[in-house]
């Protein structure tokens, strides 16, 4: 199981940056860097990549509706040869609210712009020209909807490689069914390894009926909280701002589709709960709201005999890359509890 870690996107970037080295010394094996409404992900890459030597780095995530997709391939390119080949793209649709309140984009037809966006990166980094008729992408753009000038290139550039991994975000089950099609990793959110094989199980085998078997075995990387020690119960709460976020406010009502996970989980009266508190405004409330139950089971927090516990249980649910948020107080103690970890996977 590869340990990996996300940087945090509000502050403290170059402190986490300058600290990396020694995570790459403590086996840390890839980290991530997210794009919300906050700096670009992709000069921050860039920054890690130029500090760092062995170390993977990972998108988590681009959101699809921003960047066209050529842009996408470009970027992606772009990072894996500053990094030796080191890259992995992740992408996913985010949601109605970061896409249209923050960037005024609609929208609309998320899977099907993701397929697209795919097909279209990886035929351009076999450096084929460009040549796409798609639903939602036409390339090039045909003389009705432009100049007419345009005609079909490829890019520039040698790739490091012609096929750098992609990662989807998903989450519902038709996303989930994509993500074990046609992408390499699949990222989803507050992973509960005992529910996970009910809730996502019918799907992944949809998709995987369906798989490639050149792309390999899908890469499960799902993300927790960490911190390894005695009488430590209390950092589980660090957790509750971030999950009330998405299960309350990441989205209107019935439209939210981290609150729809949390129901399918089982929390339904919880879930509900905790949308009504934070979209009232209460979101210290919003955050008590949230159950101590998958608070603890999505975590890695607790005595190392029930780390050690909980990565058996993830291993079981077929997780593959572990993206650890250390949230111990002092910055020695989550360098240690990265490092033990790494021992326990190994």
């Amino acid at each position: 199981m590869r340990i990996g870690m996300t940087l945090n996107y509000s502050c403290g970037f170059r402190e986490s940056v300058a600290a990396l080295g020694d995570y790459e010394k403590a086996g840390l094996d890839i980290v991530f860097v997210p794009e919300a409404y906050s700096f670009d992900a992709i000069s921050q890459l860039g920054f890690v990549a130029a500090r760092t030597e062995r170390l993977e780095i990972a998108s988590g995530i681009l959101q699809i509706y921003t960047r066209t997709p050529t842009l996408t391939a470009m970027t992606a390119a772009g990072l894996d040869y500053v990094s030796d080949g080191r890259f992995t793209l992740g992408i996913g649709a985010s949601g109605p609210q970061v896409v249209e309140g923050f960037h005024g984009q609609p929208y609309s037809a998320p899977l099907a712009r993701t397929r697209e966006i795919v097909e279209i990166c990886r035929s351009a980094w076999r450096r084929e020209e460009v040549v796409h008729e798609g639903t939602h992408y036409r390339i090039p753009l045909p003389p009705e909807q432009g100049t007419g000038l345009g005609k079909p290139l490829k890019l520039i550039n040698r790739p490091v490689r012609e096929r750098i991994p992609i990662a989807l975000a998903a989450i519902g089950p038709k996303n989930v069914a994509l993500a074990a099609e046609i992408a390499e990793g699949w990222m989803p959110m507050f992973f509960h390894p005992e529910k996970a094989d009910e809730v996502w199980g019918p799907a992944l085998a949809e998709g995987s009926a369906r798989r490639d078997a050149a792309l390999g075995t899908l890469d499960v990387m799902v993300s927790a909280p960490l911190a390894i020690g005695e009488d430590i119960d209390d950092l589980i709460d660090l957790a509750r701002p971030q999950l009330a976020l998405y299960i309350g406010g990441m989205g209107a009502r019935g439209r939210n589709f981290y609150n729809d996970l949390a129901r399918r989980y089982g929390y339904e009266s919880q879930a509900a709960a905790v949308q009504d508190l934070y979209l009232s405004g209460r979101k210290d409330e919003a955050a008590a709201a949230v159950p101590a139950d998958l608070l603890r089971a999505t975590a890695l927090i607790g005595p190392a005999s029930h780390v050690t516990e909980q990565l058996d249980a993830f291993r079981a649910a077929g997780v593959t890359t572990l993206r650890v948020n250390p949230v111990a107080p002092d910055p020695a103690r989550r360098l240690s509890d990265v490092e033990a970890l790494k021992v326990m996977a190994s």
